[in-house]
C-alpha cells in the first residue's frame, strides 16, 4: 500500500488510510493516471481488513477541478474512433463504483474548487466536510457535454434530490459551501484550519468500532443506495458527445 504513486499521496496510520490527490499544478484534475492509481488503492484497501477508514483530500488550492479535458483531446487525436476515450470513461466508472461500494468508511475532506468529477468523488464518500472556501459546480452542460462521468448521477440524485440536481445540472451555476451544506453535499462546513480536527472527530470513534460490525453496517448502507453501475451507458454517451464536440472544431 505504501508505494510510490505519481499522482497520489497515500499513507496508513493505524486503521486510517489517507489518500490525497497530488497534482495541484493541474488542479488535481482526474486523468487516466489518477484513475489507475485510485483503482490500485481502492482495491488494496478493500482487501485489507486492518483499514477501517479512508480519508480522501486534495493537495494545493483545490480539492479537484474535474476531469482532465486536455486528455480527451489527446486520446481522440491518437484514436479517432473514440475507443481510447471510451476506455478512459469505463475506467472512471470502475473507480466510482469501487468508491461507492467499498465496505471501508470513506470521508471526503474538501477545500477550494470542487468541480465536475470532483463533486462526483466527494458525494461517493460516506461523510463529507468542507472548508468555508469551497466552491462547487457541475459544469458539463456549459462545456457542451452531458453529465455522464463515472455513473455518478444516481448517487447525486440519492444524496441531493432530483429537483436540486436538475437545477445544478441545467444551470451549471457555481455555489458555495453554505449551499453545499443545505444540499447535503456537505455534512459540515468549517474554517480551513479546522478540517483536520473535524475529520479526527469522525475517525476516532470509527476506529474503535467492532470491525465486523462496521463493515456490515457499510454493506447494509451500500445495499440500500442507488448503484453507480446504473450509468452503464455513460461511457458511450460521454464518448459520443466529446467526439462530436471536438470534431466540429
Amino acid at each position: 500500500m505504501l508505494k510510490d504513486f505519481k499522482t497520489l499521496l497515500v499513507a496508513l496510520d493505524g486503521h486510517i488510510l489517507t489518500v490525497q490527490l497530488n497534482t495541484p499544478e493541474a488542479g488535481n484534475a482526474i486523468s487516466g493516471g489518477v484513475l489507475d492509481e485510485l483503482l490500485v488503492v481502492l482495491g488494496e484497501a478493500e482487501d485489507d481488513p486492518n483499514i477501517r477508514v479512508m480519508v480522501l483530500s486534495g493537495a494545493g488550492d483545490n480539492f479537484c477541478l474535474g476531469g482532465d479535458r486536455s486528455e480527451f483531446s489527446s486520446l481522440l487525436t491518437e484514436d479517432p474512433s473514440g475507443g481510447a476515450l471510451r476506455a478512459l470513461a469505463h475506467k472512471a466508472r470502475r473507480v466510482c463504483h469501487a468508491l461507492a461500494t467499498t465496505e471501508t468508511v470513506t470521508i471526503a475532506k474538501l477545500h477550494g474548487g470542487v468541480v465536475g468529477a470532483g463533486v462526483g468523488l466527494a458525494v461517493l464518500c460516506d461523510l463529507r466536510v468542507g472548508a468555508d472556501n469551497c466552491r462547487f459546480r457541475l459544469p458539463e452542460l456549459g462545456l457542451g457535454v452531458p453529465p455522464a462521468w463515472g455513473g455518478i448521477l444516481p448517487r447525486l440524485l440519492d444524496e441531493v434530490g432530483a429537483a436540486k440536481v436538475r437545477e445544478l445540472v441545467l444551470t451549471a451555476d457555481e455555489f458555495d459551501a453554505a449551499v453545499g451544506r443545505e444540499l447535503s453535499i456537505l455534512h459540515k462546513v468549517v474554517p480551513s484550519d479546522q478540517l483536520d480536527t473535524t475529520v479526527s472527530r469522525w475517525t476516532k470513534p470509527l476506529v474503535r468500532r467492532d470491525p465486523a460490525a462496521l463493515r456490515t453496517a457499510k454493506a447494509m448502507l451500500n445495499a440500500n443506495t442507488r448503484p453507480t453501475n446504473g450509468g452503464l451507458f455513460d461511457a458511450d454517451l460521454l464518448t459520443a458527445a466529446v467526439t462530436k464536440k471536438l470534431t466540429r472544431r
